[in-house]
């Protein structure tokens, strides 16, 4: 068994190219031996987990949707907004949501930041579309 402590881990940011895109994420099942470009399931891992950290007033990523991937949320602090197909939504501590395949998304901070486990599949050849 690997164990981890995810307060060891460093977080890491990404930033769009306009500026307002902004993600900053501890990557735990990397850290736990997930390799991301293997196809080797025993290296791939069926699934990863992300603590995500979305600034305050920033989006986490355009409005897009994904060919093959799931996308499970549960909210830990903060609160925001989850743009979907069928409008937007408040979200807050304890919100817990999936996106299959197909369904468009995006989630938006508000005043004090949000931060989420994210849970993909992140099945080889996923596609995603921006909206």
């Amino acid at each position: 068994m690997l164990k981890i402590n995810t307060n060891d881990l460093a977080e890491l940011t990404w930033t769009g190219p306009d500026g307002h895109t902004v993600i900053a994420g501890k990557q735990v099942s990397e850290a736990l031996g997930r390799l991301p470009e293997s196809t080797d399931p025993n290296e791939r891992h069926p699934f990863d987990v992300e603590i995500q950290r979305i600034p305050a007033n920033t989006e986490a990523t355009y409005f897009h949707t994904h060919s093959k991937q799931w996308e499970f949320y549960h909210v830990l602090s903060g609160s925001g907004t989850v743009r979907h197909d069928g409008g937007t939504d408040p979200i807050v501590p304890g919100d817990a949501f999936v996106f299959k395949p197909g369904e468009a998304h995006q989630v938006t901070a508000g005043p004090a930041g949000i931060t989420m486990y994210v849970v993909a599949d992140n099945p080889v050849g996923d596609k995603g579309t921006l909206l």
